[in-house]
C-alpha cells in the first residue's frame, strides 16, 4: 500500500491518512500488526529501562521548556504514523518512571508485569461494566474479587456489597452517601433541605478526601469534625466521644465517623476497636479508609494493625498502593448487602430492562455514581492468580522490613532527625535531614524557619539530577520534612542506601 499521500490544505476535502489504512480498514491486517508491533517494541524498551538503577528516575524539565521543545498542538490534518510514533517515544522519554528502585515519591509506585498484561487486555476488550451482558466475564470477577476481600475483612462469608471505584476519594465519597442514605433514605428524593444538620468526624491527619466528599455531597466542610490524634498520628477515641456529645448537644446528628488505616503522612492505624464500641454506642456508620492501610490484611505478620476493621459498616482499600497493582484499582466494601443499590439506583430503562433472561443481579451498573465505568478488576484478580495471597504477603512484608532498615539507619546517623519517635508503623518514614550549617544551632524559630527550606531544595536537586524521588511537606507545627514510602517491589536495602547517602550530597552544603 502506497502511504506517501500529500495533506490537503482544505480540511473539508477527502484525506485518507496512514491511520486509515489499520483496523477495521479492508486488509488492514498487516499494517496493522506492522504499527502495534512497533508500539510494542517502544512499551518493551521502556520497560526495560524502567527498572535499570544506572537510568534516570526523571528527565525533569520545567513546564515552559517542554511546552516550548516540542509541538503539542492539536492540528486539522493527520499525521504520519512515523510521527504518531515519535509521539509514543517523546511521551514515555519525559514520564515518570514509577517502577524504577529508587522512586519513593508517592503511595503507589511499582510496575507489575502481569498486572501490566492485564491492563492491555482490558484496553483490548475495551467494555463497561454497567451489565452483565456486555461485561460477561469483568462482571464475575468483580463478583468473586469483592467477596474474596470482605471475606479478609472478617465478614462471615464475604457477605455484603462493593464496587470499584475511580480511587479512594471516590470510594470514601461513597461512603458517606450511603451512610447518610442509611440513615435518612428521603434525602435520595428530597434533597439536604429535607433532613436535619449532619456532622461526621474524622482524625485531623486523615486524608482530605473526607472533607472533599462532604463538600461534594451538599453536607459541607464545617460539617467534618477533625478529631486530636496522639504523638504517632492516631485518633483519640476519648476526644472522639467528647466531640460527638457536643454535636448532639448543639442539635447535630452524627451520621458517619471516618477512622483511617494508614495515615498518608505517618502511615498510622486509628485504634479501630475502641472508635468501633463509639460507634455502637451511638448508632453513627463506622468507615474505615483503608486505602493506604488496607493491603496490610493480605500479612499475617502486619494484619493485627488493622484489629476491628471487620466492626466497620464500610471500608476503603486500594490495592493499586500497598500491593502494587497498576493505576486504578479502588475498592469500596460495603456490609449490608442492598444497600448500595437501593442508594444509588435510578433503573434507566434503556441499560437495566427487568426482563433479561439471565439473573440481573449481575448487572451491577445501577449501584454505582457512574455510568460508563472502566474495568479496574481484572488486574486485580490476575495478579491474585499469579502471585497467590502469599506473594502479595512476601511483597507487604519486604516493604515494611525495608521501612524497619530505613528507620534503623537514620535513627542514629547525624544529620538525620525522626519526626516521630518509634519503629514505623506502616512503610513511613518521616525526617528532618539537618545539614552541618544548622546542627549547632539553638533550636528556636530561626532554625525552624532555615529548616523548613531544606527539603524543598534537596528535591529539586533530585528532581534535576534524577537520581531518586521522594516527598516531602510540612505537617501542623512541624516545618518540611521527608516522607519516605516504600510499596514498590524493585526496591532494596541497596536503593535505602542509595537515598540516604544521596540526601547527603545533595543537602551537605545548604
Amino acid at each position: 500500500v502506497d502511504m506517501n499521500l500529500s495533506a490537503s490544505s482544505n480540511p473539508s476535502e477527502t484525506f485518507y491518512a496512514e491511520w486509515q489504512y489499520l483496523l477495521p480498514a479492508s486488509d488492514g491486517e498487516l499494517a496493522t500488526l506492522s504499527f502495534l508491533q512497533d508500539v510494542m517494541d517502544i512499551l518493551l524498551q521502556y520497560l526495560v529501562t524502567n527498572f535499570d538503577r544506572s537510568t534516570k528516575v526523571i528527565d525533569f524539565h520545567y513546564p515552559n521548556e517542554l511546552l516550548q521543545e516540542y509541538n503539542w498542538d492539536l492540528a486539522d490534518q493527520p499525521q504520519t504514523l512515523e510521527e504518531i510514533l515519535s509521539n509514543c517515544r517523546i511521551a514515555l522519554k519525559y514520564a515518570i518512571k514509577t517502577g524504577h528502585p529508587r522512586y519513593f515519591n508517592q503511595l503507589s509506585t511499582g510496575l507489575d508485569m502481569v498486572g501490566l498484561a492485564a491492563d492491555w487486555l482490558t484496553s483490548t476488550a475495551n467494555t463497561n461494566m454497567f451489565t452483565y451482558e456486555i461485561a460477561p466475564v469483568f462482571v464475575l470477577l468483580e463478583y468473586v474479587t469483592l467477596r474474596k476481600m470482605r471475606e479478609i475483612i472478617g465478614w462471615p462469608g464475604g457477605a455484603g456489597d462493593g464496587i470499584f471505584s475511580p480511587g479512594g476519594a471516590i470510594s470514601n465519597m461513597y461512603a458517606m452517601l450511603i451512610a447518610r442514605f442509611k440513615m435518612f433514605p428521603e434525602v435520595k428524593e428530597k434533597g439536604m433541605a429535607a433532613i436535619p444538620r449532619l456532622v461526621a468526624f474524622t482524625s485531623e491527619h486523615s486524608h482530605f478526601s473526607v472533607k472533599k466528599g462532604a463538600a461534594a455531597l451538599g453536607i459541607g466542610t464545617d460539617s467534618v469534625i477533625l478529631i486530636r490524634c496522639d504523638d504517632r498520628g492516631k485518633m483519640i477515641p476519648s476526644d472522639l466521644e467528647r466531640r460527638i456529645v457536643e454535636a448532639k448537644q448543639k442539635g447535630f446528628v452524627p451520621f458517619l465517623v471516618s477512622a483511617t488505616a494508614g495515615t498518608t503522612v505517618y502511615g498510622a492505624f486509628d485504634p479501630l476497636i475502641a472508635i468501633a464500641d463509639i460507634c455502637k454506642k451511638y448508632k453513627i456508620w463506622m468507615h474505615v479508609d483503608g486505602a493506604w492501610g488496607g493491603g496490610l490484611l493480605m500479612s499475617r505478620k502486619h494484619k493485627w494493625k488493622l484489629n476491628g476493621v471487620e466492626r466497620a459498616n464500610s471500608v476503603t482499600w486500594n490495592p493499586h498502593k500497598m500491593m502494587g497493582v497498576p493505576l486504578q484499582c479502588s475498592a469500596l466494601l460495603v456490609r449490608e448487602e442492598g444497600l448500595m443499590q437501593s442508594c444509588n439506583q435510578m433503573h434507566a430503562s434503556y441499560l437495566f430492562q427487568q426482563d433479561k433472561h439471565y439473573d440481573l443481579s449481575y448487572d451491577t451498573g445501577d449501584k454505582a455514581l457512574q455510568c460508563g465505568r472502566h474495568v479496574d478488576v481484572f488486574k486485580l484478580w490476575l495478579m491474585w492468580r499469579a502471585k497467590g495471597t502469599v506473594g502479595f504477603e512476601a511483597h507487604i512484608d519486604k516493604c515494611l522490613e525495608l521501612a524497619e532498615y530505613l528507620y534503623n539507619k537514620i535513627k542514629n546517623r547525624e544529620g538525620f532527625e525522626l519526626v516521630i519517635e518509634g519503629k514505623p508503623q506502616h512503610t513511613n518514614v518521616c525526617f528532618w535531614y539537618v545539614p552541618p550549617s544548622l546542627r549547632n544551632m539553638e533550636d528556636n524559630e530561626e532554625r525552624m524557619n532555615r529548616l523548613s527550606k531544606v527539603a524543598p531544595v534537596i528535591k529539586a536537586r533530585m528532581m534535576e539530577y534524577g537520581t531518586t524521588m521522594v516527598s516531602y511537606q510540612p505537617l501542623g507545627d512541624k516545618v518540611n520534612f521527608f516522607r519516605m514510602v516504600i510499596s514498590n517491589p524493585a526496591a532494596a536495602h541497596q536503593d535505602i542506601d542509595f537515598l540516604i547517602e544521596e540526601i547527603e550530597r545533595l543537602g551537605q552544603d545548604l
